[in-house]
C-alpha cells in the first residue's frame, strides 16, 4: 500500500502487477465502494502491466475531511492526475465503474495528453438537459441525507462492497454532495471530442446504465461496447470471468 498526501488529505492507494509492462492502468471505483472493488480482477489485470488502484476520498481507507469544500469533480479528478505523477507515469489506460467511469470521462476531458486508452464499466456520463440534472442532484441529496441517518446499515450486502475496507457514513454523504452531485454539461458534451480507445461494458441487467452505455459507444468515436450477461451494476464481480476477458482484449489490443 502507498499514502499520497494532497492539500492535508490523505489517499490511500495500490500499486500491482507488472512495472515492465506496456501502458499502466488506473482504476477509480463507484460511490460507496472502495479499491477494493477490483479484488476479482487484480490478479487478471496486472499478469502484465503496472495496475494502480486507489480510495476516492471519503471512501475505504483514505481520509474523509470534514471540511465540504474538500469534495469535488475538480479534486478528484486532481487526486488522479497525482497519483500517475507519484508513480512517474505520462499516460496511462484510465478507467472506472459507475463515478468512477464518469470520473475517468472528466479526466480525459482535463488532461487528455495523459490518457492512453479509456474503460468505463457502467457508467454514464451526465446530462445535457438541466431537468435530468437536477433530478439526478436529488437523488444525490437523498443519499447523502439517508447516510447521515441511517449510516453503514445502508451498505449491507452490497456486492461492490466485497474486500472494502470500513467506511464513514458522514465522509460518504460528503462526497456524495461534492464529487457525485453535477454541475454542467461539460462531460457528455466532450464525448465526440474522445479520440483514444475506449471500452464501454455494461451488465445486461444494469437496467439504469443500459440506455447511457449505448449513447457513449454511438457518441465516443473509436468506442467498442460489450454487454456482460447476467451482470448488474457491478459486472466486475457478478461475471469476473467475462468481465475480464473483455478487458483483457481490449488491452491486448490497444
Amino acid at each position: 500500500m502507498a499514502i499520497l498526501w494532497r492539500g492535508g488529505v490523505r489517499l490511500f492507494y495500490e500499486v500491482h502487477g507488472s512495472v515492465d509492462g506496456p501502458r499502466p492502468v488506473l482504476l477509480t471505483h463507484g460511490y460507496s465502494a472502495s479499491s477494493g472493488m477490483w479484488e476479482p480482477n487484480l490478479s487478471t489485470f496486472g499478469r502484465s502491466r503496472r495496475l494502480i488502484t486507489w480510495d476516492i476520498r471519503g471512501h475505504g481507507r483514505s481520509d474523509s475531511p470534514e471540511d465540504p469544500a474538500l469534495y469535488s469533480e475538480e479534486l478528484s479528478v486532481g487526486d488522479m492526475l497525482a497519483l500517475l505523477d507519484a508513480e512517474g507515469i505520462d499516460r496511462a489506460v484510465v478507467g472506472g465503474l459507475s463515478l468512477g467511469g464518469y470520473l475517468s470521462l472528466a479526466f480525459h476531458l482535463r488532461h487528455p495528453e495523459r490518457v492512453a486508452a479509456l474503460m468505463l464499466f457502467d457508467t454514464g456520463p451526465g446530462y445535457r438537459r438541466d431537468d435530468a440534472r437536477e433530478e439526478w442532484n436529488r437523488r444525490v441529496e437523498r443519499t447523502a441525507a439517508a447516510f447521515e441517518v441511517e449510516g453503514h446499515d445502508l451498505l449491507q450486502d452490497r456486492p461492490e462492497e466485497e474486500g472494502s475496507q470500513p467506511r464513514n457514513s458522514a465522509g460518504l454523504a460528503r462526497a456524495a454532495r461534492g464529487i457525485m452531485a453535477q454541475h454542467g454539461s461539460h462531460v457528455i458534451d466532450s464525448l465526440s471530442k474522445i479520440g483514444v480507445p475506449t471500452l464501454v461494458v455494461v451488465g445486461a441487467r444494469d437496467q439504469p446504465f443500459l440506455a447511457a452505455s449505448d449513447y457513449m459507444a454511438a457518441k465516443i468515436p473509436a468506442a467498442r461496447k460489450v454487454v456482460i450477461p447476467d451482470a448488474g451494476h457491478t459486472a466486475n464481480v457478478d461475471q469476473p470471468e467475462a468481465f475480464n476477458r473483455a478487458v483483457l482484449e481490449f488491452l491486448e489490443g490497444t
